[in-house]
């Protein structure tokens, strides 16, 4: 058997500094409360997991990978892709598309796509460096990142019906990092109601 890195030594101090780096940005902008903070405790304890479950094992003393970089990569969509798989990676990103609607003060379907895109790239390059160099024991898969933004999409989703019910919006705006952004002026043809000036004529 191969030794391998151990995960708890490395995630443990990572997710100590993440919460650390994020009640420190709250506490600058004078946004720090309990229910924000427990928003930074989950996103920093989501992190460190994925971490752990994407990137490890990686190991110390097995022989480098002596086949090509596209032995440990697979770009074919859904050949061979098991139902399994694609519903675990659905799962693990849902979260992901309730917390960055939190964060972001102009949260959008497409903004909380974009950020589940890089965070799924970002995991499928670590596996495809870990695989090659160092033994890991993932492969980089298209499918994988296909699966991971849909779980995002469907987190997002979760959370904006969920926001239609009174409590649950009043819930999501405590959690909210940022007041959100104002809302669109309206639409052409669409007129705001202006108060009568004082004094001002009226027309018959």
């Amino acid at each position: 058997m191969f030794r391998q890195v151990p995960v708890l030594p490395v995630v443990v101090p990572l997710a100590a500094v993440a919460l650390a780096a994020l009640l420190t940005v709250l506490a600058r902008r004078g946004r720090l409360t309990a229910p924000r903070a427990a928003v930074a405790v989950a996103l920093s304890g989501y992190g460190a997991g994925i971490v752990a479950n994407t990137v490890f094992p990686i190991f110390l003393d097995k022989p480098r990978a002596h086949a090509p970089w596209d032995g440990h990569l697979t770009l074919v969509l859904l050949s061979g892709y098991q139902a399994d798989d694609a519903l675990t990676n659905v799962a693990v990103f849902v979260p992901l598309g309730v917390l960055v609607p939190l964060l972001l003060a102009r949260s959008s379907w497409p903004r909380t796509v974009l950020v589940a895109v890089g965070v799924s790239l970002g995991i499928e390059v670590s596996q495809l460096i870990t695989a090659h160099l160092l033994g890991g024991g993932h492969l980089a898969d298209v499918n994988d990142l296909l699966f991971n933004v849909l779980g995002a999409a469907l987190g997002y989703g979760l959370l904006r019906a969920g926001a239609r019910v009174p409590r649950v919006a009043a819930l999501v705006d405590r959690l909210r990092w940022s007041d959100p952004a104002p809302t669109d002026p309206p639409a052409d043809g669409a007129r705001a109601a202006v108060p009568a000036v004082a004094g001002a004529p009226r027309r018959g």
